[in-house]
């Protein structure tokens, strides 16, 4: 086999994938507790109450440690995947089990990596494919975790679209700036129709970001599929959960994780998938 096959280049990838996963992690345990406790400090102030004296650590500001004994974790403790494994999920000071979490964001990742770079070469465009399933991730699990998608993450990835526009990644400039807009108003119409039918809000307004930001990396064609294949994936696995009593009927429901799944699997087969759309929407 070639040195720099695709399959090599892919593997690469992947194990760089294991090790963005493991900060996925931090990410993704740490960025809501702090904005959490941000939107309470500064509730405490506008009504002129004392304020939490201290916020939770930021993303890199304190080495990983238990979240049960606060030990902090050694070199070994860190390893991507093989860790978790080693330790049979279990923390080696406290015997506390170790959320599954851990290890599947990171697997998640690395497939993410080693996938992207298979289909599209090692290359710069490679490299900004990656960087949006990474966030793409984060957001989702985010989401299930919390019903939250931080502006954080979801609008620098809104204005990377926008500025890759203007290098050959993508959609053009006019195409991108049509496709972040197109995608805001559309669930944003939706929202509020829902809203005023039903008195209700049927979504959060970071489901409106997240699709501005896929439109602006991806145009506007991408939007209506995005938002089928969402839609149909998640009134499946909400029926599914319902009908397995793992939710009750009526429960809010994150939709970010099937937005983030759909934008990710058309930004990678979308050149493929297109063809069988447009057949599809033909009369």
């Amino acid at each position: 086999m070639p040195i720099f096959s695709p399959l090599i280049w892919a593997g690469w990838a992947a194990l760089f994938g294991l090790i963005v996963g493991s900060f996925l992690n931090v990410v993704i345990l740490r960025l809501p507790r702090r904005m959490e406790a941000e939107w309470r400090q500064e509730a405490q102030r506008c009504l002129e109450l004392p304020t939490d004296a201290e916020l939770p650590p930021g993303i890199v500001r304190k080495a990983s440690h238990c979240p049960h004994c606060q030990h902090p974790l050694g070199l070994r403790d860190n390893i991507p995947l093989l860790s978790w494994l080693m330790l049979r999920g279990r923390c080696r000071y406290c015997q506390a089990p170790i959320s599954i979490q851990y290890p599947l964001v990171e697997l998640a990742a690395a497939l993410i990596g080693g996938i992207t770079v298979f289909h599209t070469g090692a290359n710069l465009h490679a490299l900004a494919a990656m960087g949006l399933g990474w966030a793409l991730l984060t957001l989702a699990v985010i989401d299930i975790r919390t019903q939250l998608l931080p502006d954080a993450i979801t609008l620098p990835l809104l204005w990377a679209g926008l500025l890759l526009s203007l290098w050959p990644f993508g959609p053009v400039p006019a195409d991108a700036i049509l496709g972040a807009a197109i995608g805001y108003l559309s669930l944003w119409s939706v929202y509020w129709l829902f809203r005023l039918l039903t008195g209700k809000e049927g979504m959060g307004h970071g489901d409106f970001k997240l699709l501005a930001a896929l439109g602006a990396w991806m145009g506007p064609g991408a939007l209506l599929p995005i938002i089928l294949l969402s839609s149909l994936v998640g009134a499946v696995v909400g029926i599914g959960l319902i009908l397995g009593r793992h939710r009750q009927q009526g429960v809010p429901m994150a939709f970010g994780p099937f937005l983030a799944a759909a934008g990710w699997l058309w930004l990678i087969t979308g050149h493929q998938l297109a063809p069988l759309w447009l057949q599809w929407l033909r009369p």
